[in-house]
């Protein structure tokens, strides 16, 4: 991968229809080959709003990969603060310089920035969520956890309503409740993976309130006081979840199975995890694409008023 651009050396964007539709089927691709959850999700979207969805994502995913995937070493902060400048000339419609990584990313973001009403300040929120993963995450608190989660999370939502299409206002505080419930499910979820990468996101408060210790993690301790402390998690996680579908009657007809098929994604995951005794730290809940396509089938034909048995 090319080394990205520390500037946002920029001109106003000249690229042709052609060009356009090209980056966009670059974004599908990349979205497609990162064999995500929400993958599945956003084709059931109508091709104008998925292709600004997976232009999103596209840089929802560039700024985690910055910070995740170690390329950078001591000039990952630095790589990261340059998004702020690209993203600003993305939004006055100019084009990255021609050297800059992922033109086509830009280009695609660029033009959906152009046509949907994004707030800027969503998608700079995303990039301070992965600012917060730096130096490792610690939190102390499940106030401190949720401002994170309003950051990588629910920010990317309040960011995708804006292209889903919505009435009532109230749609804001339902899209922040169900990022928060998507991103504990994935915390909960991947509690292994993170100790690796020397993150701990549960509460520090809440581990000692229960009586498990960070070396019970990375000793993958299933003890009894491990087990209540999830069944409590996964509760609370429920209940956003719950605020969260809130949503779905606000938003475009069009638009609704997406967030639907996200959701019901996640509360699987959730029964998975439950299924197993709350074991994450030996086994991680996960859908096979078989799985992800019946999901989508069922909820299809639910929309068509097929009841299925």
């Amino acid at each position: 991968m090319p080394s990205m651009s520390d500037t946002a050396e920029t001109t106003k964007s000249t690229a042709t229809p052609k060009q356009i539709a090209d980056a966009y089927e670059s974004v599908a691709a990349s979205t497609r080959a990162a064999s995500s959850n929400f993958y599945y999700a956003f084709i059931t979207l109508p091709r104008e709003k998925r292709n600004a969805v997976y232009a999103g994502y596209a840089f929802c995913r560039l700024a985690d990969n910055i910070v995740d995937d170690g390329e950078y070493g001591d000039r990952t902060a630095e790589v990261l603060d340059s998004l702020q400048p690209k993203l600003a000339a993305a939004y006055a419609g100019e084009s990255p310089a021609r050297d800059e990584a992922m033109p086509d990313m830009w280009l695609a973001l660029g033009d959906t920035l152009h046509k949907y009403p994004i707030d800027q300040q969503h998608l700079l929120d995303v990039v301070d969520g992965c600012r917060m993963d730096l130096n490792g995450a610690t939190y102390e608190t499940f106030d401190d956890l949720v401002e994170y989660c309003k950051r990588v999370a629910s920010a990317t939502g309040l960011a995708l309503i804006e292209v889903f299409g919505y009435e009532d206002d109230q749609a804001v505080e339902y899209a922040i409740d169900l990022g928060i419930a998507l991103q504990l499910t994935n915390i909960l979820r991947d509690i292994s993976e993170d100790l690796e990468i020397g993150r701990v996101y549960l509460p520090s408060e809440e581990l000692a309130e229960y009586g498990v210790t960070v070396d019970d993690l990375h000793n993958k301790h299933i003890t009894p006081d491990f087990i209540r402390f999830m069944k409590f998690q996964i509760a609370r996680a429920r209940k956003y979840l719950e605020s969260g579908v809130r949503l779905f009657p606000l938003l475009d007809k069009q638009s609704r199975q997406c967030p639907e098929t996200m959701t019901r994604v996640y509360e699987i995951l959730l029964d998975q995890i439950e299924k197993n005794n709350y074991d994450v730290l030996n086994y991680r809940a996960s859908l096979s694409k078989f799985q992800k396509i019946k999901l989508l089938s069922v909820i299809w034909l639910q929309r068509l008023g097929i009841r299925i048995v």
